[in-house]
């Protein structure tokens, strides 16, 4: 008896020992940087405290493009930074353009204009969120223009698009409606037979206390053929297909760990420039791959013990690079690909030299909440969701 508290003993400090020593293992790559996005109280193009939650994320040329989310009550940002110097270029606040918005959430989807759209999500339920692009003039100054609101009363939760037939998908909170949104027309056509019934969301939200941001889907991605997929209550995958204009139900379930069915929910997805398609689940932070041919998901796994996983994105050479983990412990940043399977790099800690901190400091990602690729590949870009903000880009070998 002894023997075995011993032994479970021992197993517990190694694994907590392991535990500790992935918190504070530090990826600090040759070419990395770090990019001041946020500072209150100064004149410089800085976002200011509690508008500044980097939630969306995408990339122009040489400039990172970003929108943010705010407290309650407060409007979020678009901003620009610039790969080459190294520094915030542009902020602009949402409220001189759509009124009474609070996040920007879904992700940015580009056209076949290279222009990049996204949705809003209001401060209140008496208002609507709207569909804004985001582009770049001929001097690199930032142009939003508000494109309305698809479905009235309804924020934007999730969105992709179909760019060669100029069509935005979404998914809206808290109803869960599905929505395509023609670019050219600016007419919208709302599905709303899958949405959770009233019957599934107490369900969820009375049994096991969850809300419409735990079980909505959290992205949607379009393959090859148009098909759009997301997830459903309980982790069950989903597809609309254009041609029909019907939204199917399918039989595959998201990856799980046993007994958390109820959080099932997607968090990322990302396709390939070889088309294709890879997914996270949220609550258990696994990742899948998703044939699109059959609508087969196939479990790859977790790349770390931790909960979530946030963002994927694809390097210029080859690998998925994400983001997982988070509150109360510190995200990592991983990468996976068939032949080396998952790495994980740890804690990403890069440098930032700023005005006022010409000596450099080691700023040392917590909470990160997005990642993008370069339109080359070369750079990977994280964004984070702290009351204070910043840029975090590394270049890939």
């Amino acid at each position: 008896m002894q023997t075995s508290i011993k032994n479970t003993l021992l197993v517990w400090l190694l694994g907590a020992q392991l535990t500790s020593y992935a918190q504070y293992t530090f990826f600090t790559p040759e070419g990395s940087f770090a990019i001041e996005a946020s500072l209150e109280n100064t004149d410089m193009v800085r976002l200011p405290i509690y508008r500044n939650e980097i939630t969306s994320l995408s990339v122009i040329g040489d400039y990172i493009v970003g929108g943010t989310s705010a407290i309650e009550g407060k409007s979020p940002f678009v901003f620009t930074a610039s790969l080459e110097s190294r520094k915030m270029t542009e902020i602009k606040d949402l409220e001189g353009i759509v009124e009474g918005q609070q996040r920007i959430r879904s992700g940015f989807v580009k056209s076949d204009k290279g222009q990049l759209f996204a949705g809003t999500m209001p401060q209140s339920s008496s208002t609507s969120g709207h569909l804004i692009s985001v582009s770049l003039d001929k001097k690199k100054n930032l142009v939003v223009k508000d494109f309305g609101t698809p479905v009235i009363g309804e924020g934007i939760y999730a969105l992709t698009s179909d760019p060669t037939n100029r069509v935005l998908y979404g998914l809206t909170y808290p109803s869960g409606y599905f929505f395509s949104f023609d670019i050219s027309t600016k007419k919208s056509e709302v599905y709303k037979d899958l949405a959770p019934s009233g019957k599934v969301r107490f369900s969820l939200e009375d049994h096991f206390s969850v809300t419409a941001e735990d079980y909505l889907s959290r992205a949607l991605i379009a393959d090859d053929n148009g098909l759009v997929y997301g997830s459903l209550p309980y982790g069950v995958l989903f597809y609309f297909d254009p041609k029909t204009k019907s939204l199917v139900k399918t039989e595959e379930e998201l990856p799980e760990v046993w007994g958390r069915r109820s959080l099932g929910q997607i968090h990322c997805w990302v396709k390939t420039s070889k088309g294709e398609i890879y997914g996270a689940n949220r609550a258990d932070g696994q990742l899948f791959k998703l044939n699109a041919a059959t609508q087969k998901i196939k479990n790859l796994g977790k790349p770390i013990m931790m909960t979530g996983l946030a963002g994927l994105a694809e390097g210029g050479d080859g690998k998925i690079y994400g983001i997982a983990g988070g509150y109360p412990g510190y995200g990592h940043l991983f990468s996976y690909d068939d032949e080396d399977g998952f790495v994980d790099y740890g804690n990403p800690q890069f440098d930032m030299v700023e005005p006022g901190i010409e000596q450099g400091i080691a700023w040392r990602g917590y909470q990160m909440e997005t990642i993008a690729a370069s339109e080359d590949g070369k750079y990977i870009i994280i964004g984070e969701a702290e009351a204070l903000s910043q840029l975090m880009v590394f270049p890939v070998k």
